[in-house]
This record gives structure tokens, sequence and C-alpha cells, in this order.
């Protein structure tokens, strides 16, 4: 997921800059405000000091860590406005705060302030520093110690800027979306209500179908055209054809790879690399150029077709679909299999650098993604990540062995009858989608589903390309948002 799900050192990601101002205009709740292309500009980077271990007093008694979170409060009514707070998921968190950017249009509406809090482990909130990923300091690295993080931040920021009684709404998206379910769960005196878009909270508490991801990447690709399927298909069944002859020289020259093949393993390895890049591009396949996770076009899954269908060799076609993601800026000259992409304990990938080391540790331990390509309901190479395979992996790599399950007893898996408030947002796009929530279960457990939606399209800025059923999403959730405001502000005590 390091979407997860997920980032890609090697891309361009918009890092810096001046915000720029758009001129189009989006109506919420009636209301008429502006939208931007970069308001995370407004935000101010702060730190918290923040305790390591929350449940055990003998470990590390009192002991703390710096936690980085991004403030802003450009449209808050201050003391009486509601708090939208992101629960920071598996990454930097401008990044997060540059790329949804529906928050802080809607604080502009309803008056809110805004908080982007890191996730321990990620970004520059490690707790240990350099020596975060050792062992045992990276077992501080947990759903319920981050968990805790943050209702410690909301609670001790309220007091600190006079904002006691009034309410905290928590977003996120992907994992960050089941940490806001989880949120609302787990500390429902803290949090009011929380809007959690593509949040897989089944799929990755090991329910479900371990087919079901690669089959709806694959999707994605037949509804531009069957014919793209079959040629993505057809370009894998080649390689293996030339994996069995050993024909290795042919591979390296089809794939402009920087070495020579030469093992089965180099295979696996190319295998993976090419099934993650179309991972990415269903994931984010938005109706417009994005810098999230690694630059994309418009439509990168219409693109990834085209140019699957337009070449004159299927492996030579799949090499130049695959530099969509891989070689974005047109300058790398080969593919190094193994800088490019790291095979981890998640099959949709960990991505790159020390905040993949930390995916890889949650995902080998708390968080369940035993997916597995077949090549039969799905385009890819048959590649399994059975239960055995992860916990060869994870205890060879961390020493630990997963606890199958765990997830599910602690949050509640499908059986969510008895909580509130909450938004489950998804795509048909997105291939997470189908790991989450589809359809609603009370009154306050509310789906929303966007037809032409990839992952957490709706906690994107707005934008003159976005289809209908993103506007509509938006305006929802807005309305729930506002009514669950209403009825959690304690009136008067809040000052205007």
């Amino acid at each position: 997921m390091a979407a997860r799900l997920l980032f890609l050192g090697f891309m361009l990601l918009i890092l810096g800059g001046k915000a720029e101002t758009r001129l189009s205009v989006e109506k919420l709740n009636n209301e008429v405000i502006p939208s931007h292309r970069d308001l995370a500009a407004d935000f101010k980077e702060m730190y918290f000091k923040q305790i390591l271990d929350h449940f055990n007093y003998n470990s590390l008694g009192n002991g703390t860590y710096n936690q980085r979170y991004l403030i802003t409060d450009q449209y808050w009514k201050k003391g009486y406005g509601p708090i939208f707070f992101y629960t920071g998921n598996e990454g930097d968190i401008w990044e997060f705060a540059r790329n949804s950017g529906f928050i802080t249009e809607l604080a502009a509406v309803q008056g809110a302030l805004v908080i982007f809090a890191e996730h321990r482990y990620y970004g520059e909130s490690l707790p240990f520093g350099k020596d975060s990923f050792n062992i045992p300091e990276v077992g501080l690295l947990t759903v319920e110690q981050a968990l805790a993080d943050y209702a410690v931040m909301i609670t001790e920021l309220k007091k600190e800027l006079g904002a006691q009684t009034c309410p905290v709404i928590v977003f996120g998206g992907s994992y960050g979306g089941m940490l806001s379910v989880y949120m609302r769960i787990r500390y429902p005196n803290i949090v009011a209500g929380a809007l959690a878009a593509s949040a897989p909270i089944l799929s990755t508490a090991g329910l479900g179908d371990s087919t079901q991801f690669f089959r709806d990447v694959t999707a994605d690709f037949q509804k531009i055209n069957p014919a793209c399927r079959d040629a993505v298909k057809g370009a894998f069944q080649k390689l293996n054809t030339l994996a069995q002859q050993k024909d290795y020289s042919r591979i390296q020259s089809a794939f402009s790879l920087c070495k020579t093949p030469s093992t089965p393993k180099d295979i696996h390895q190319l295998n993976g690399l090419l099934r993650n890049a179309f991972t990415m591009l269903a994931m984010l396949d938005y109706p417009y150029s994005t810098h999230f996770m690694g630059s994309m076009p418009a439509f990168p899954v219409k693109v990834a077709c085209e140019i699957m269908l337009n070449g004159t060799d299927l492996m030579m076609a799949l090499r130049d679909t695959v530099g969509i993601v891989y070689n974005s800026t047109g300058q790398l000259t080969c593919y190094d299999l193994y800088s490019l992409y790291v095979e981890c304990a998640d099959p949709t990938g960990c991505g790159l650098g020390f905040n993949s080391n930390a995916w890889d540790y949650q995902a080998c331990t708390e968080i369940e993604m035993c997916y597995e390509s077949n090549n039969v309901t799905d385009m890819f190479p048959a590649m399994t990540f059975t239960e055995q395979q992860r916990e060869q992996y994870c205890s060879k790599r961390w020493g630990v062995l997963a606890r199958p399950g765990w997830l599910k007893t602690q949050f509640w898996g499908q059986d969510l009858s008895t909580a509130s408030n909450i938004i489950f947002s998804n795509g048909d796009l997105d291939p997470w989608a189908n790991g989450g929530i589809r359809k609603t279960l009370s009154p306050s457990l509310i789906a929303i589903n966007i037809p032409e939606g990839a992952h957490h399209l709706d906690l994107r800025e707005s934008n003159p390309a976005d289809p209908e059923s993103v506007i509509v999403a938006r305006k929802k959730e807005s309305e729930i948002i506002a009514q669950w405001v209403k009825a959690a502000r304690k009136e008067p005590s809040c000052v205007i």
C-alpha cells in the first residue's frame, strides 16, 4: 500500500514552492470557496513531545520523542470551529498534506482548524533516530501506539489552543483511512466522526479473497480495452517463455535492464517490478496529471493501454508502459532491478527508503496482506504470498512471527454494527476499494461509492477535470460532517 501505499524515492516529488492559486471554484454546502493548487504552503511545521511507549510504564518510563505535525488556523473560528485532524499514514506528512486539499477546502467552509499528524517511524518522526529500525527499537511501531499518539496529541493541543470543547473530525486515506476508522472506534470520547477514504479495513485484516487485489488491478485495464489486458498478459507470457529457455540476454535487451539477469530469482524480481508498476497506475488513475508518489499523466491507465496496444513488440511495449512509473523523466537509460523495486511483506509494494522499512515491519506484524496473482483471474504471472511465506520472510527479516487475526480482534473487522459516525468512501477504479466497506451499514456508517474515482480521489483538492461523481461525493461528505459537528458541539462553552 506503500501508497502505502508507498513512496518511490526515485520519483520527482513536489516538496516545496509557493502556492499557486487556481481560478476554479467549487460549491460546498452552497458556499463558494477558492481552490488552490497547493494549500500546504499555509501550514506551519511543528513538533510535539510524544510519549515513546503508551502502554508500558517500566520499559522506557515517560521517555519521549519529537512527533512532527502540520497546522493551519487560516480558516479557524478560534475556539469554536471544529478541528479537522488527518491521521498520518506510511510516509512524509507533507506529501499527504499536499495531496489532501479537500480537507483544507472544507475547513474554509466550516471554519475549521486543520492538523496533519505524522505517523511514528515515518518522515521525521523517528522515535530512536537512526536506530529506529533496529531490533528491539522497532517494536514500538504498532497501530495501537500510533492511535495513542494521535489521541494524546489531540487532547494536549486542544488544551493549548483553548479548544477543549470543539469537535474533532478525523480524516485519512488508504492506511490513514484505516487509522481514522480505528480512532473513532477506539477513542469516541475524543473523535466525533471519521472520513475514511479508500480504507481497506477488511482485506488488511485477513478477510476476503487473496486474489481480489490483482484481479481488480486487471479490471481497470480491461475496462479501457480487453485487448489491453490480453496484451499485458501476452507480454508476461513471452517473458516467461524466454526465462524457461534461459534466454537472459534477450530479456535484458527487451526490458533495457542494467544487468543481464542470470537466475530464477532475477526473473522473479523482474516480474515483481513490472507488476508493481501496474498497481501504481491503477491506484493513481486520476483524470489529471499528479505528483503524488511520483509523476503521473492524466488517465495513466488509458495512457498505459495506448502504449501496450501501439507497440510492435509486446515485451518492449511492456517496458515502455512501466516507464510511466519508473522513468517519468526519461532520464534513466536502463532499469536496475534491485534498486527500483524492493520485495517485501506487502505484495503491492513497500516503496523505497527508510519509510519502506517501517511499512515492511507493519506488514510483518499487524497488517495482513497475503495477496497473490495467479494468471487466471488477472493478467500477471502466478506469484503467491501465503501465510507460510509471510512467516518465513518476517522471521528472517525482523525476527517476528505474525499473529493472524489480531487486527480483526482489535478493530472489529466487518462487525461494525455498534460503531457510528464513519464515512467509508471508495472509488470503483481503486484496486483497494473491494477490500473495504462498500455498503452502508447503518444511518451513521455510510458508504459512498465513486464510480470514476481512483485511490482516495475525494480527499484531493477540487479540479476542473473532476468527474461529477466525486463532486457529488464531496458534497455529501461535507453535509454529513457538518451534521456531526453540529451534534457534537457543546454550546455555549466554546468561546467565539
